[in-house]
């Protein structure tokens, strides 16, 4: 008995010292998110994938230098942004992404702005995997997408889960998600992750997200993001969560609040939400984050953090941190693509007198002048009365001065087709009484031309059309365009009901046609 517990003993001891002696492992995580077409430069120079691969180039060869492995993520929406790029659906993003070393991404809302075949060409166009572990087909409750991948590197097995916002779901296109649906992203990246356990003995666990941080889990109108999944999760569940969607760097301060200090070349904390390390990299590729890990034990204990400026300029027109010069493989693979859209784009279509304004907080807050020109545009094309469209879709200003069809596609990026909807008046207030009621700061928020109304304590009254009081009686025309009125954004579905007639025309033609007729547009008619 005495010889059987000593060896027993000597078994246990040399368990323990092995255990203990084992050796720190390293892993680098790299990632970017929301590139949105920008794979060339801008027109400062600043970001682009071909100094990308330079800068990440270097710090892949840095991290073997010291015995790392290393990792290379995309919180995704690599679609729409830059007509260039949405000229192409995409492909030079996708091949630079290639030609870059990704190894996953998460599948973007944005991955959805154009039907599901372009999707998946864009997947044979990536040499990695395009991942989401909660979009299932409806029918069968399969995954529609891979749902996770298992990546070893230098002996660190490294197990990767894609989830997407559940937002898709309103702020997509509807025409083209077909039976997809996306469900809760707790629930499903519990169970994938426990099955790849099962499976598997993986060594870190890291969900590659496209959700949105929200600090301390104030999501407002949003889907909920990636703080209230860290929450939500049961502890060891992820390692950490390398997101996209709210397009900012993720940096907190020593109390875990947002750091509202941080600028290009400064310092950097990611959020920690029970246990779980939260990095986003901004957007558009301006920054590489980059974060170093030491695992040992079972322990991952984050040793440095950074976000690494690709190219950016202060205000004074430096560069923020020496200038990186462009990978000259990368350049010779982006170039013809540049050249293709340039010359597709080149040449003004009209004049405006005065700026203007389509940025974010102008459309989602209050009626702006681009937004009139816009619905007038499209009114015209169909013959309407008055017309509306969610602040949402305007996605860029236009500056005084000559405009392009580039600077168009800025505004509509989308494709969305212009469409005519016939109401009586009895039901065009009920529609009314439905799409005035969207907040400020969401992307469903009303912008309208030739209507107008008050809306006060819950109530819509003195509606006008053309400043004539709303007839329960009369016919009146409406133009929207299709994906509002496919229930994008939360509106009612038009386009199964008497009285919608669908036209081919999209929003970016019928704008390019009204400039070149009207032109010069004075802004302060509008």
């Amino acid at each position: 008995m005495r010889i059987l517990l000593s060896v027993l003993l000597c078994i246990f001891l040399s368990s323990c010292q092995l255990t203990s002696n084992r050796e720190a492992q390293y892993l680098t995580v790299l990632h970017t998110n929301d590139n949105h077409g920008r794979f060339w430069h801008n027109e400062k120079g600043e970001y682009g994938m071909a100094a990308r691969k330079t800068l990440i180039d270097r710090l892949k060869n840095q991290a073997a230098q010291n015995g790392h492995a290393v990792i290379l993520l995309s919180g995704g929406d690599i679609n729409t942004g830059i007509p260039e790029s949405d000229l192409q659906f995409a492909e030079p993003d996708f091949k630079g992404m290639s030609l870059l070393g990704y190894d996953a991404m998460a599948i973007g809302n944005h991955e959805f702005d154009n039907p599901l075949h372009v999707l998946e060409k864009q997947q044979q166009w990536a040499n990695f995997p395009l991942l989401s572990a909660n979009i299932l087909h409806a029918n069968d409750r399969s995954h529609a997408y891979q749902p996770y991948t298992l990546i070893e590197k230098q002996g660190l097995k490294i197990a990767v889960v894609g989830l997407t916002t559940t937002d898709t779901a309103k702020i997509a296109n509807p025409e083209y998600l077909g039976d997809l649906v996306f469900v809760n992203p707790a629930e499903i990246v519990e169970s994938t992750v426990a099955a790849i356990k099962t499976s598997h003995d993986v060594d870190v666990v890291i969900a590659v997200t496209h959700m949105g941080h929200y600090h301390d889990a104030n999501f407002g109108i949003n889907a909920p993001g990636d703080v209230t999944l860290a929450r939500s999760i049961a502890p060891d569940t992820l390692d950490m969560i390398i997101g996209g969607h709210s397009q900012e760097p993720v940096c907190v301060d020593a109390q875990g609040r947002q750091d509202k200090l941080f600028a290009p070349g400064e310092a950097c904390m990611p959020d920690k939400q029970n246990g779980v390390w939260i990095m986003q990299a901004h957007e558009w590729g301006k920054y590489v984050g980059k974060a170093e890990f030491k695992i040992e034990d079972g322990i991952k204990t984050l040793i440095s953090y950074e976000l690494i400026p690709v190219n950016l300029k202060s205000n004074n027109g430096e560069f923020v941190n020496a200038y990186i010069e462009p990978d000259a493989k990368m350049k010779a693979l982006l170039q013809p693509y540049q050249a293709f859209g340039e010359k597709k784009l080149k040449g003004s279509v009209g004049f405006v007198d005065g700026y203007l304004d389509g940025k974010r907080n102008t459309v989602r807050f209050k009626q702006s002048k681009l937004a009139s020109l816009i619905i007038k545009a499209q009114m015209a094309a169909v013959g309407a009365d008055f017309g509306l469209i969610s602040g949402g879709g305007i996605r860029h200003s236009i500056e005084a001065g000559d405009v392009s069809y580039k600077d168009i596609l800025k505004v509509h990026p989308f494709k969305n087709r212009i469409t005519l909807m016939q109401w009586q008046g009895d039901e065009l207030y009920k529609y009314l009484n439905t799409v005035t009621r969207f907040p400020p700061d969401s992307g469903a928020y009303l912008q309208y031309y030739g209507l107008s109304f008050d809306f006060s304590d819950g109530k819509l009254s003195n509606v006008m059309i053309n400043g004539k009081p709303l007839d329960f009686n009369a016919t009146y025309k409406m133009s929207i365009n299709s994906y509002n009125a496919s229930g994008g954004d939360g509106y009612p579905t038009l386009v199964n009901m008497p009285g919608y007639k669908p036209t081919s025309l999209t929003d970016a033609q019928v704008l390019k046609q009204y400039l070149q007729t009207h032109s010069p547009i004075k802004v302060n008619l509008l």
